[in-house]
C-alpha cells in the first residue's frame, strides 16, 4: 500500500523527533536499504525530498551502546499501528516476552498519539532500558566488591597460640611441620611439658591450621586465641616463612620477643619476661 503525503510528512517529523531525543550512545538505523535513512538525511536539512520511491513505513532499529539487547520497530501511520521485536545473544523467551508484554501496555496508553512511535521509544524503551543496564552493572559492581572484600579479609594476617599438656608425638610434630609448608606459615612449636604451638600467615590459610589441629587427639588443647596479627602503623611482614622447633618455654620467649609479640606468651602466663631458661 503505498503512502500518502501526510502520512510521509508525519514519518519524517516522528524519525526527526526520535532522533533528536538521543543521547550519544544511543543510536537510531534503518532496517531497510537506505531509501528512508537519505530521505530523513534531506527532510532534516530542510530540504523536501522526492518521495515518490517511498512505498512503505519505515521499519527501525534501536540499540544502545554496551546494552545486550536491540529493539526493532515498525511503524505505520494509516492506520496508526507498530510492530515490536527485541533481539540479542543469548535473550531468553521469557525476556522477549517481558518487553513484549510492556509494550502492549505502554501503547494501550498512547493510542491516541500523534507520534507513538517517538513516545514508546523516548519514554519508555530507552529509560528502561538505562535502567536495567545500570542496575545490572550495580550488580556487577556489588559481586567484584564482595569478592575484593572476601579476597581481602582472607588476605588478611592473622596468628594463633595453643598450649596443650604436652606435645611428644612424632607424627603431630611432622603434620605441624608439613601443614606449615603447604599453608605458607610461620612459626614454631615447642615440644615436651607443655605444648605449645604458634603459627602466623593469611586468615583462610590460619583457621584452616585451626582447624587440623583440633582435629587431632589432644591432652587439654587450649586455643589461647585467633585473631588479626596488628602491625606497627606502615608496617609490612617480611619475615620469612619457616617453622622451628624448641625444647624450653624460654626458648618461646625469646622467639616471640624477637618477633616482637613477647606479651602474646607472658600475659597468657607462658614464661616470664626475660626468661630463657625455662623448661
Amino acid at each position: 500500500m503505498s503512502l500518502n503525503s501526510e502520512s510521509i510528512k508525519r514519518h519524517f517529523e516522528e524519525l526527526q523527533l526520535i532522533q533528536c531525543s538521543l543521547l550519544p550512545t544511543e543510536h537510531l538505523t534503518f532496517q531497510e536499504d537506505s531509501t528512508w535513512k537519505d530521505a530523513l538525511q534531506k527532510f532534516t536539512e530542510d530540504s523536501y525530498p522526492d518521495t515518490s520511491h517511498l512505498k512503505s513505513s519505515p521499519s527501525i532499529g534501536i540499540h544502545v551502546d554496551d546494552a545486550k539487547i536491540s529493539f526493532k520497530i515498525g511503524t505505520n501511520m494509516e492506520p496508526a499501528k507498530i510492530t515490536f521485536s527485541v533481539r540479542g545473544e543469548g535473550i531468553t523467551r521469557v525476556e522477549q516476552e517481558r518487553w513484549r508484554s510492556l509494550v502492549a501496555e505502554v501503547m494501550k496508553e498512547i493510542s491516541d498519539s500523534e507520534y507513538p512511535a517517538y513516545q514508546l521509544i523516548s519514554l519508555h524503551l530507552l529509560p528502561l532500558l538505562h535502567e536495567e543496564m545500570q542496575s545490572a552493572q550495580s550488580q556487577i559492581l556489588h559481586e567484584e566488591v564482595a569478592t575484593n572484600v572476601a579476597t581481602l579479609r582472607d588476605n588478611e594476617l592473622f596468628h594463633v597460640l595453643f598450649t596443650s599438656h604436652h606435645l611428644i608425638s612424632p607424627n603431630k610434630r611432622r603434620s605441624l611441620q608439613q601443614w606449615s609448608s603447604s599453608l605458607s606459615l610461620s612459626g614454631f612449636a615447642k615440644v615436651g611439658y607443655p605444648g605449645v604451638i604458634y603459627a602466623q600467615g593469611e586468615r583462610f590459610n590460619v583457621e584452616e591450621f585451626v582447624d587440623n589441629v583440633k582435629a587431632m587427639q589432644w591432652l587439654a588443647l587450649r586455643v589461647r586465641f585467633v585473631e588479626p596479627l596488628l602491625l606497627p602503623t606502615g608496617g609490612t611482614e617480611t619475615a620469612p616463612r619457616s617453622w622451628k622447633e624448641f625444647q624450653k618455654v624460654g626458648e618461646v620467649v625469646e622467639e616471640m620477643r624477637r618477633i616482637g609479640r613477647e606479651e602474646f606468651v607472658v600475659e597468657m602466663g607462658i614464661g616470664s619476661a626475660g626468661s630463657n631458661n625455662a623448661t
